[in-house]
């Protein structure tokens, strides 16, 4: 391949730029013409494409967000404007892409390859909720920026002896909650995969306030089946304490990327660059057990999501007590 192209698709995650930036040198380095594609699928479908060059991707690896920027095509879901976006690659002479996004934009990649053109998938999402890789680019960020969120929460809650809702992203997937509830000390985690009742809910606060807890932390994926001034009103009722809810939204999406994901990004797109240059058959490209791995992309996306309760039940047990 002589030519390949990169866009970035759906919600933005710290880390794309890291990913832009490896597959425009990466390509460059073999001798390949890289373009970027902005907008995701609809700039695909304007032909808003331009050629990258060495110094295009230069002070971008600490930066969130994406320089291509994003946006959520409703036109790629019909198969006319699919075409249409392979007619538009093959104008400018594009023989690859590679698509940085969560499951939605992975598989326009898939449907998008239908059309004879090799797509590699670079998982990008702070959800979490590929399930074909060990994590996701992001994720990390996501998780780091809402510990930060909850350290300076307990601070106030602890102050005016209160119970606060944090309500964190993740769609439906409680990747994000649980790995900041536990290693932010929550006492109770809400997630879409784990049914529990407002009892329950505020059983665990009465338990807290019995052992002398001065404050409770409630840490709910946005997925759940609780909204979150409504369950604040019952606790408030049930335990006789303040409830107040917290919605960080958009700031858990940006930041300058962690150090985890700025590694995978660079790795994963740079395995989609030798993939491309090597004309392999379109592939889903993310981490196992430490290492970067490269499967069929259909394949990939049918594997479903298991949702850990081993480590649900661990972070259940730990936010017991003081």
């Amino acid at each position: 391949m002589k030519k390949i192209a990169i866009l970035t698709s759906g919600g933005d995650a710290p880390g794309m730029n890291a990913a832009i930036r490896a597959a425009v040198r990466c390509g460059i380095d073999r001798g390949m013409e890289v373009y970027g594609i902005d907008r995701g699928y609809e700039g695909l479908l304007d032909g808003d494409i331009r050629q990258m060059d060495w110094h295009s991707v230069g002070d971008i690896l600490q930066r969130g967000g994406t320089i291509l920027r994003t946006a959520r095509s409703s036109r790629f879901m019909e198969d006319k404007w699919i075409e249409h976006g392979a007619m538009i690659l093959d104008t400018f002479g594009i023989e690859g892409l590679v698509v940085v996004g969560g499951d939605g934009s992975l598989s326009g990649g898939l449907k998008l390859s239908k059309y004879g053109i090799p797509v590699m998938g670079i998982p990008g999402t702070i959800d979490n909720d590929l399930a074909y890789t060990e994590y996701t680019i992001g994720f990390d960020t996501a998780v780091n920026t809402v510990l930060g969120l909850i350290s300076n929460i307990r601070d106030t809650s602890s102050s005016h002896e209160r119970t606060t809702i944090i309500e964190v992203m993740g769609r439906n997937c409680g990747a994000l909650a649980i790995h900041a509830g536990l290693a932010g000390g929550a006492d109770v985690i809400l997630v879409p995969e784990v049914k529990v009742d407002t009892n329950e809910i505020c059983r665990k606060v009465l338990e807290g306030q019995a052992t002398g807890k001065a404050h409770s932390l409630i840490v709910m994926a946005e997925g759940a089946d609780f909204e979150p001034e409504a369950l604040a009103g019952i606790l408030e009722k049930m335990t006789g304490r303040e409830a107040r809810t917290v919605v960080p939204g958009y700031i858990q999406r940006g930041g300058s990327p962690t150090l985890a994901d700025r590694r995978l990004a660079s790795l994963t797109a740079a395995k989609a660059v030798e993939l491309l240059y090597d004309d392999s058959d379109s592939k889903a490209i993310g981490m196992d057990s430490g290492k970067i791995i490269a499967m069929d992309l259909a394949d990939a996306l049918k594997i479903k999501p298991e949702f850990d309760m081993e480590l649900y039940e661990l972070a259940n047990v730990l936010g017991k007590g003081k």
